[in-house]
């Protein structure tokens, strides 16, 4: 259930480089959810673009572009469901949500354009998530979208929750606190 808002100067993108990048991102989202193009993983896949007026957006105290690298000033929040993503997850979809606004900008074979591109990947916590009014978690979205219990990525996942659980105990947390997965059966 990943969700991107990307905050970019007003009328840095024309309609067709903001079709482009909706596109590209939501392939994004996709990849980081283990390549599930399925309905529900495409149902999960959310991107927002919001225009922010360029007399309220500073860098480095300027306005202008001052401190800015060619490819412009971008913001971007990637929110994802906690214990998703391993590090080496994570330095990935940096690379990707750059690589995707560089090509989009025309900036992408230019050293360092992507220099102001701003990539912070938030992680909700187990059980914090919702939908159709119910609380849902990374179990039933991880079966929701088809990615298999029996992968690499969903054994990282349980072993995350699991040391968590572990620590929780360990640290007298309650039992019903929450934040700890529930894989459906």
């Amino acid at each position: 259930m990943p969700i991107m808002h990307v905050y970019y100067p007003q009328g840095a993108l024309d309609a067709q480089r903001k079709h482009a990048l909706g596109q590209k991102l939501t392939d994004v989202l996709i990849t980081m959810e283990g390549g599930a193009g399925t309905h529900a993983g495409r149902a999960f896949a959310t991107v927002m673009l919001a225009e922010i007026s360029a007399d309220n957006w500073f860098v480095g105290g300027h306005l202008d572009s001052t401190f800015v690298a060619k490819a412009g000033k971008f913001l971007v929040y990637v929110t994802i469901p906690e214990g998703y993503m391993n590090a080496a997850h994570k330095t990935e979809v940096h690379a990707w949500v750059n690589s995707a606004i560089l090509e989009v900008t025309g900036y992408a074979s230019e050293p360092d354009a992507g220099a102001s591109v701003l990539v912070v990947i938030n992680e909700v916590p187990e059980g914090n998530w919702g939908a159709s009014g119910k609380t849902i978690g990374l179990g039933s979205i991880a079966q929701s979208v088809g990615l298999p219990k029996d992968g690499d990525r969903f054994r990282w996942i349980e072993s995350y929750f699991a040391a968590k659980q572990r620590g929780l105990r360990m640290a007298g947390y309650p039992e019903d606190m929450g934040g700890l997965i529930s894989i459906p059966q």
